[in-house]
């Protein structure tokens, strides 16, 4: 544990939310850090010492979100911190460039062998049409990006297939415009939720504000997976260094989505701990610093993940009873995911949890 005023010092990129608020994320690394008297600095890239200030950091933490601009941010700064200036970073480029993106992760994954499930990717529109026309439905269409079972659906015959087709190859589809009876936002109508939507927009736009994050169209290719009936709930993994903590999400009634449903269960004596392994051993052998993974199981009842994401939902990992070591034992407790972060990031096996509540 570094004495205080040690020089150790953390960079950390302040992002924003669309609305322009820091990310209470980087409001949690700060609270740890200072609870344990390590020096750390808030960073921006438009500041005219950013460059001179990187150069002298132990780590930068970009922790970068779905949003449009946080990817071309991320992007752009995070080969050249890790790569050229050979600065540790928080997520590093092996563990978040494939983020939020299905088609990078599938292409990943899958030729290594790993149990993702399989998936048809297509980026022409002619061999795309022929696949519909023979394949067995139902099928999951998906946009490469998206949380909580947005931008997914079950595509039940080869005309719905078509039209998704035809879209995706023309016009292209806005993820946050994406309308379609099949969707989240319209077969699980929520009038509150509509309503906090477009307060949102109206707020954004009365500041200036893009009403949108999401401003890219996804176009000019087609992602399918196969459909695998009868998961009543999903396991989520989240591995931090070599610990492994894991709760199971229900899907909706009526329906085959668990991502975003928020009907959590965390009894740890449910586990599948097939699951755990074959997130652990992902993890270690991908060198992934973070990592969550979706599974649910196939037709043989074996496991199979359908994406991963190097961020999560923060309080939902805390709330974990415990984490699964690679020896499968459970540790019990209660830790915030930054805070293992850190401990992996700066090497401080001895460092101190504070309180935290966000």
């Amino acid at each position: 544990m570094p004495a205080r005023g040690e020089k150790i010092r953390v960079g950390i990129y302040r992002t924003r939310d669309p609305n322009g608020k820091d990310l209470a994320v980087n409001t949690a690394y700060e609270k740890i850090l200072a609870h344990n008297g390590i020096k750390f600095l808030r960073l921006d890239h438009t500041r005219p010492d950013f460059w001179d200030l990187l150069r002298d950091l132990d780590l930068f933490i970009l922790r970068w979100c779905q949003w449009d601009s946080d990817r071309q941010l991320a992007l752009d700064l995070l080969p050249v911190v890790e790569n050229h200036l050979r600065v540790p970073c928080f997520p590093d480029w092996n563990t978040c460039w494939h983020y939020d993106d299905k088609i990078r992760q599938y292409l990943l994954l899958k030729p290594l062998g790993y149990p993702i499930i399989e998936s048809y990717i297509f980026r022409d529109r002619r061999a795309a049409l022929e696949w519909a026309a023979e394949a067995d439905y139902p099928v999951v269409f998906k946009l490469r990006g998206g949380a909580g079972s947005r931008n997914v659906i079950l595509v039940n015959g080869p005309a719905a297939a078509k039209k998704l087709i035809r879209r995706m190859f023309g016009r292209g589809i806005l993820p946050e415009k994406f309308r379609h009876r099949g969707s989240i936002r319209f077969r699980h109508f929520n009038l509150g939720r509509e309503l906090h939507h477009l307060a949102g927009n109206f707020y954004r736009r009365g500041r200036g504000l893009d009403a949108s994050p999401f401003w890219q169209v996804q176009k000019n290719y087609v992602l399918f997976q196969k459909f695998l009936p009868d998961n009543t709930c999903d396991t989520r993994v989240t591995v931090i260094g070599d610990r492994a903590f894991v709760y199971r999400r229900r899907v909706r009634p009526g329906d085959f989505r668990a991502s975003g449903s928020g009907l959590l269960e965390y009894d740890p004596e449910g586990v599948d701990l097939r699951c755990v392994e074959i997130a652990l051993k992902i993890s270690r052998e991908m060198k992934f610093q973070s990592m969550a993974y979706d599974f649910i199981r196939d037709p043989d009842n074996k496991p199979a993940f359908s994406e991963i994401s190097y961020t999560y939902v923060s309080r939902l990992v805390h709330d974990c009873p415990g984490y699964f070591d690679r020896s499968l034992r459970l540790h019990r407790g209660h830790f915030w995911p930054e805070y293992l972060h850190l401990v992996d990031a700066l090497g401080l096996p001895e460092l101190r949890q504070p309180d935290l509540d966000y």
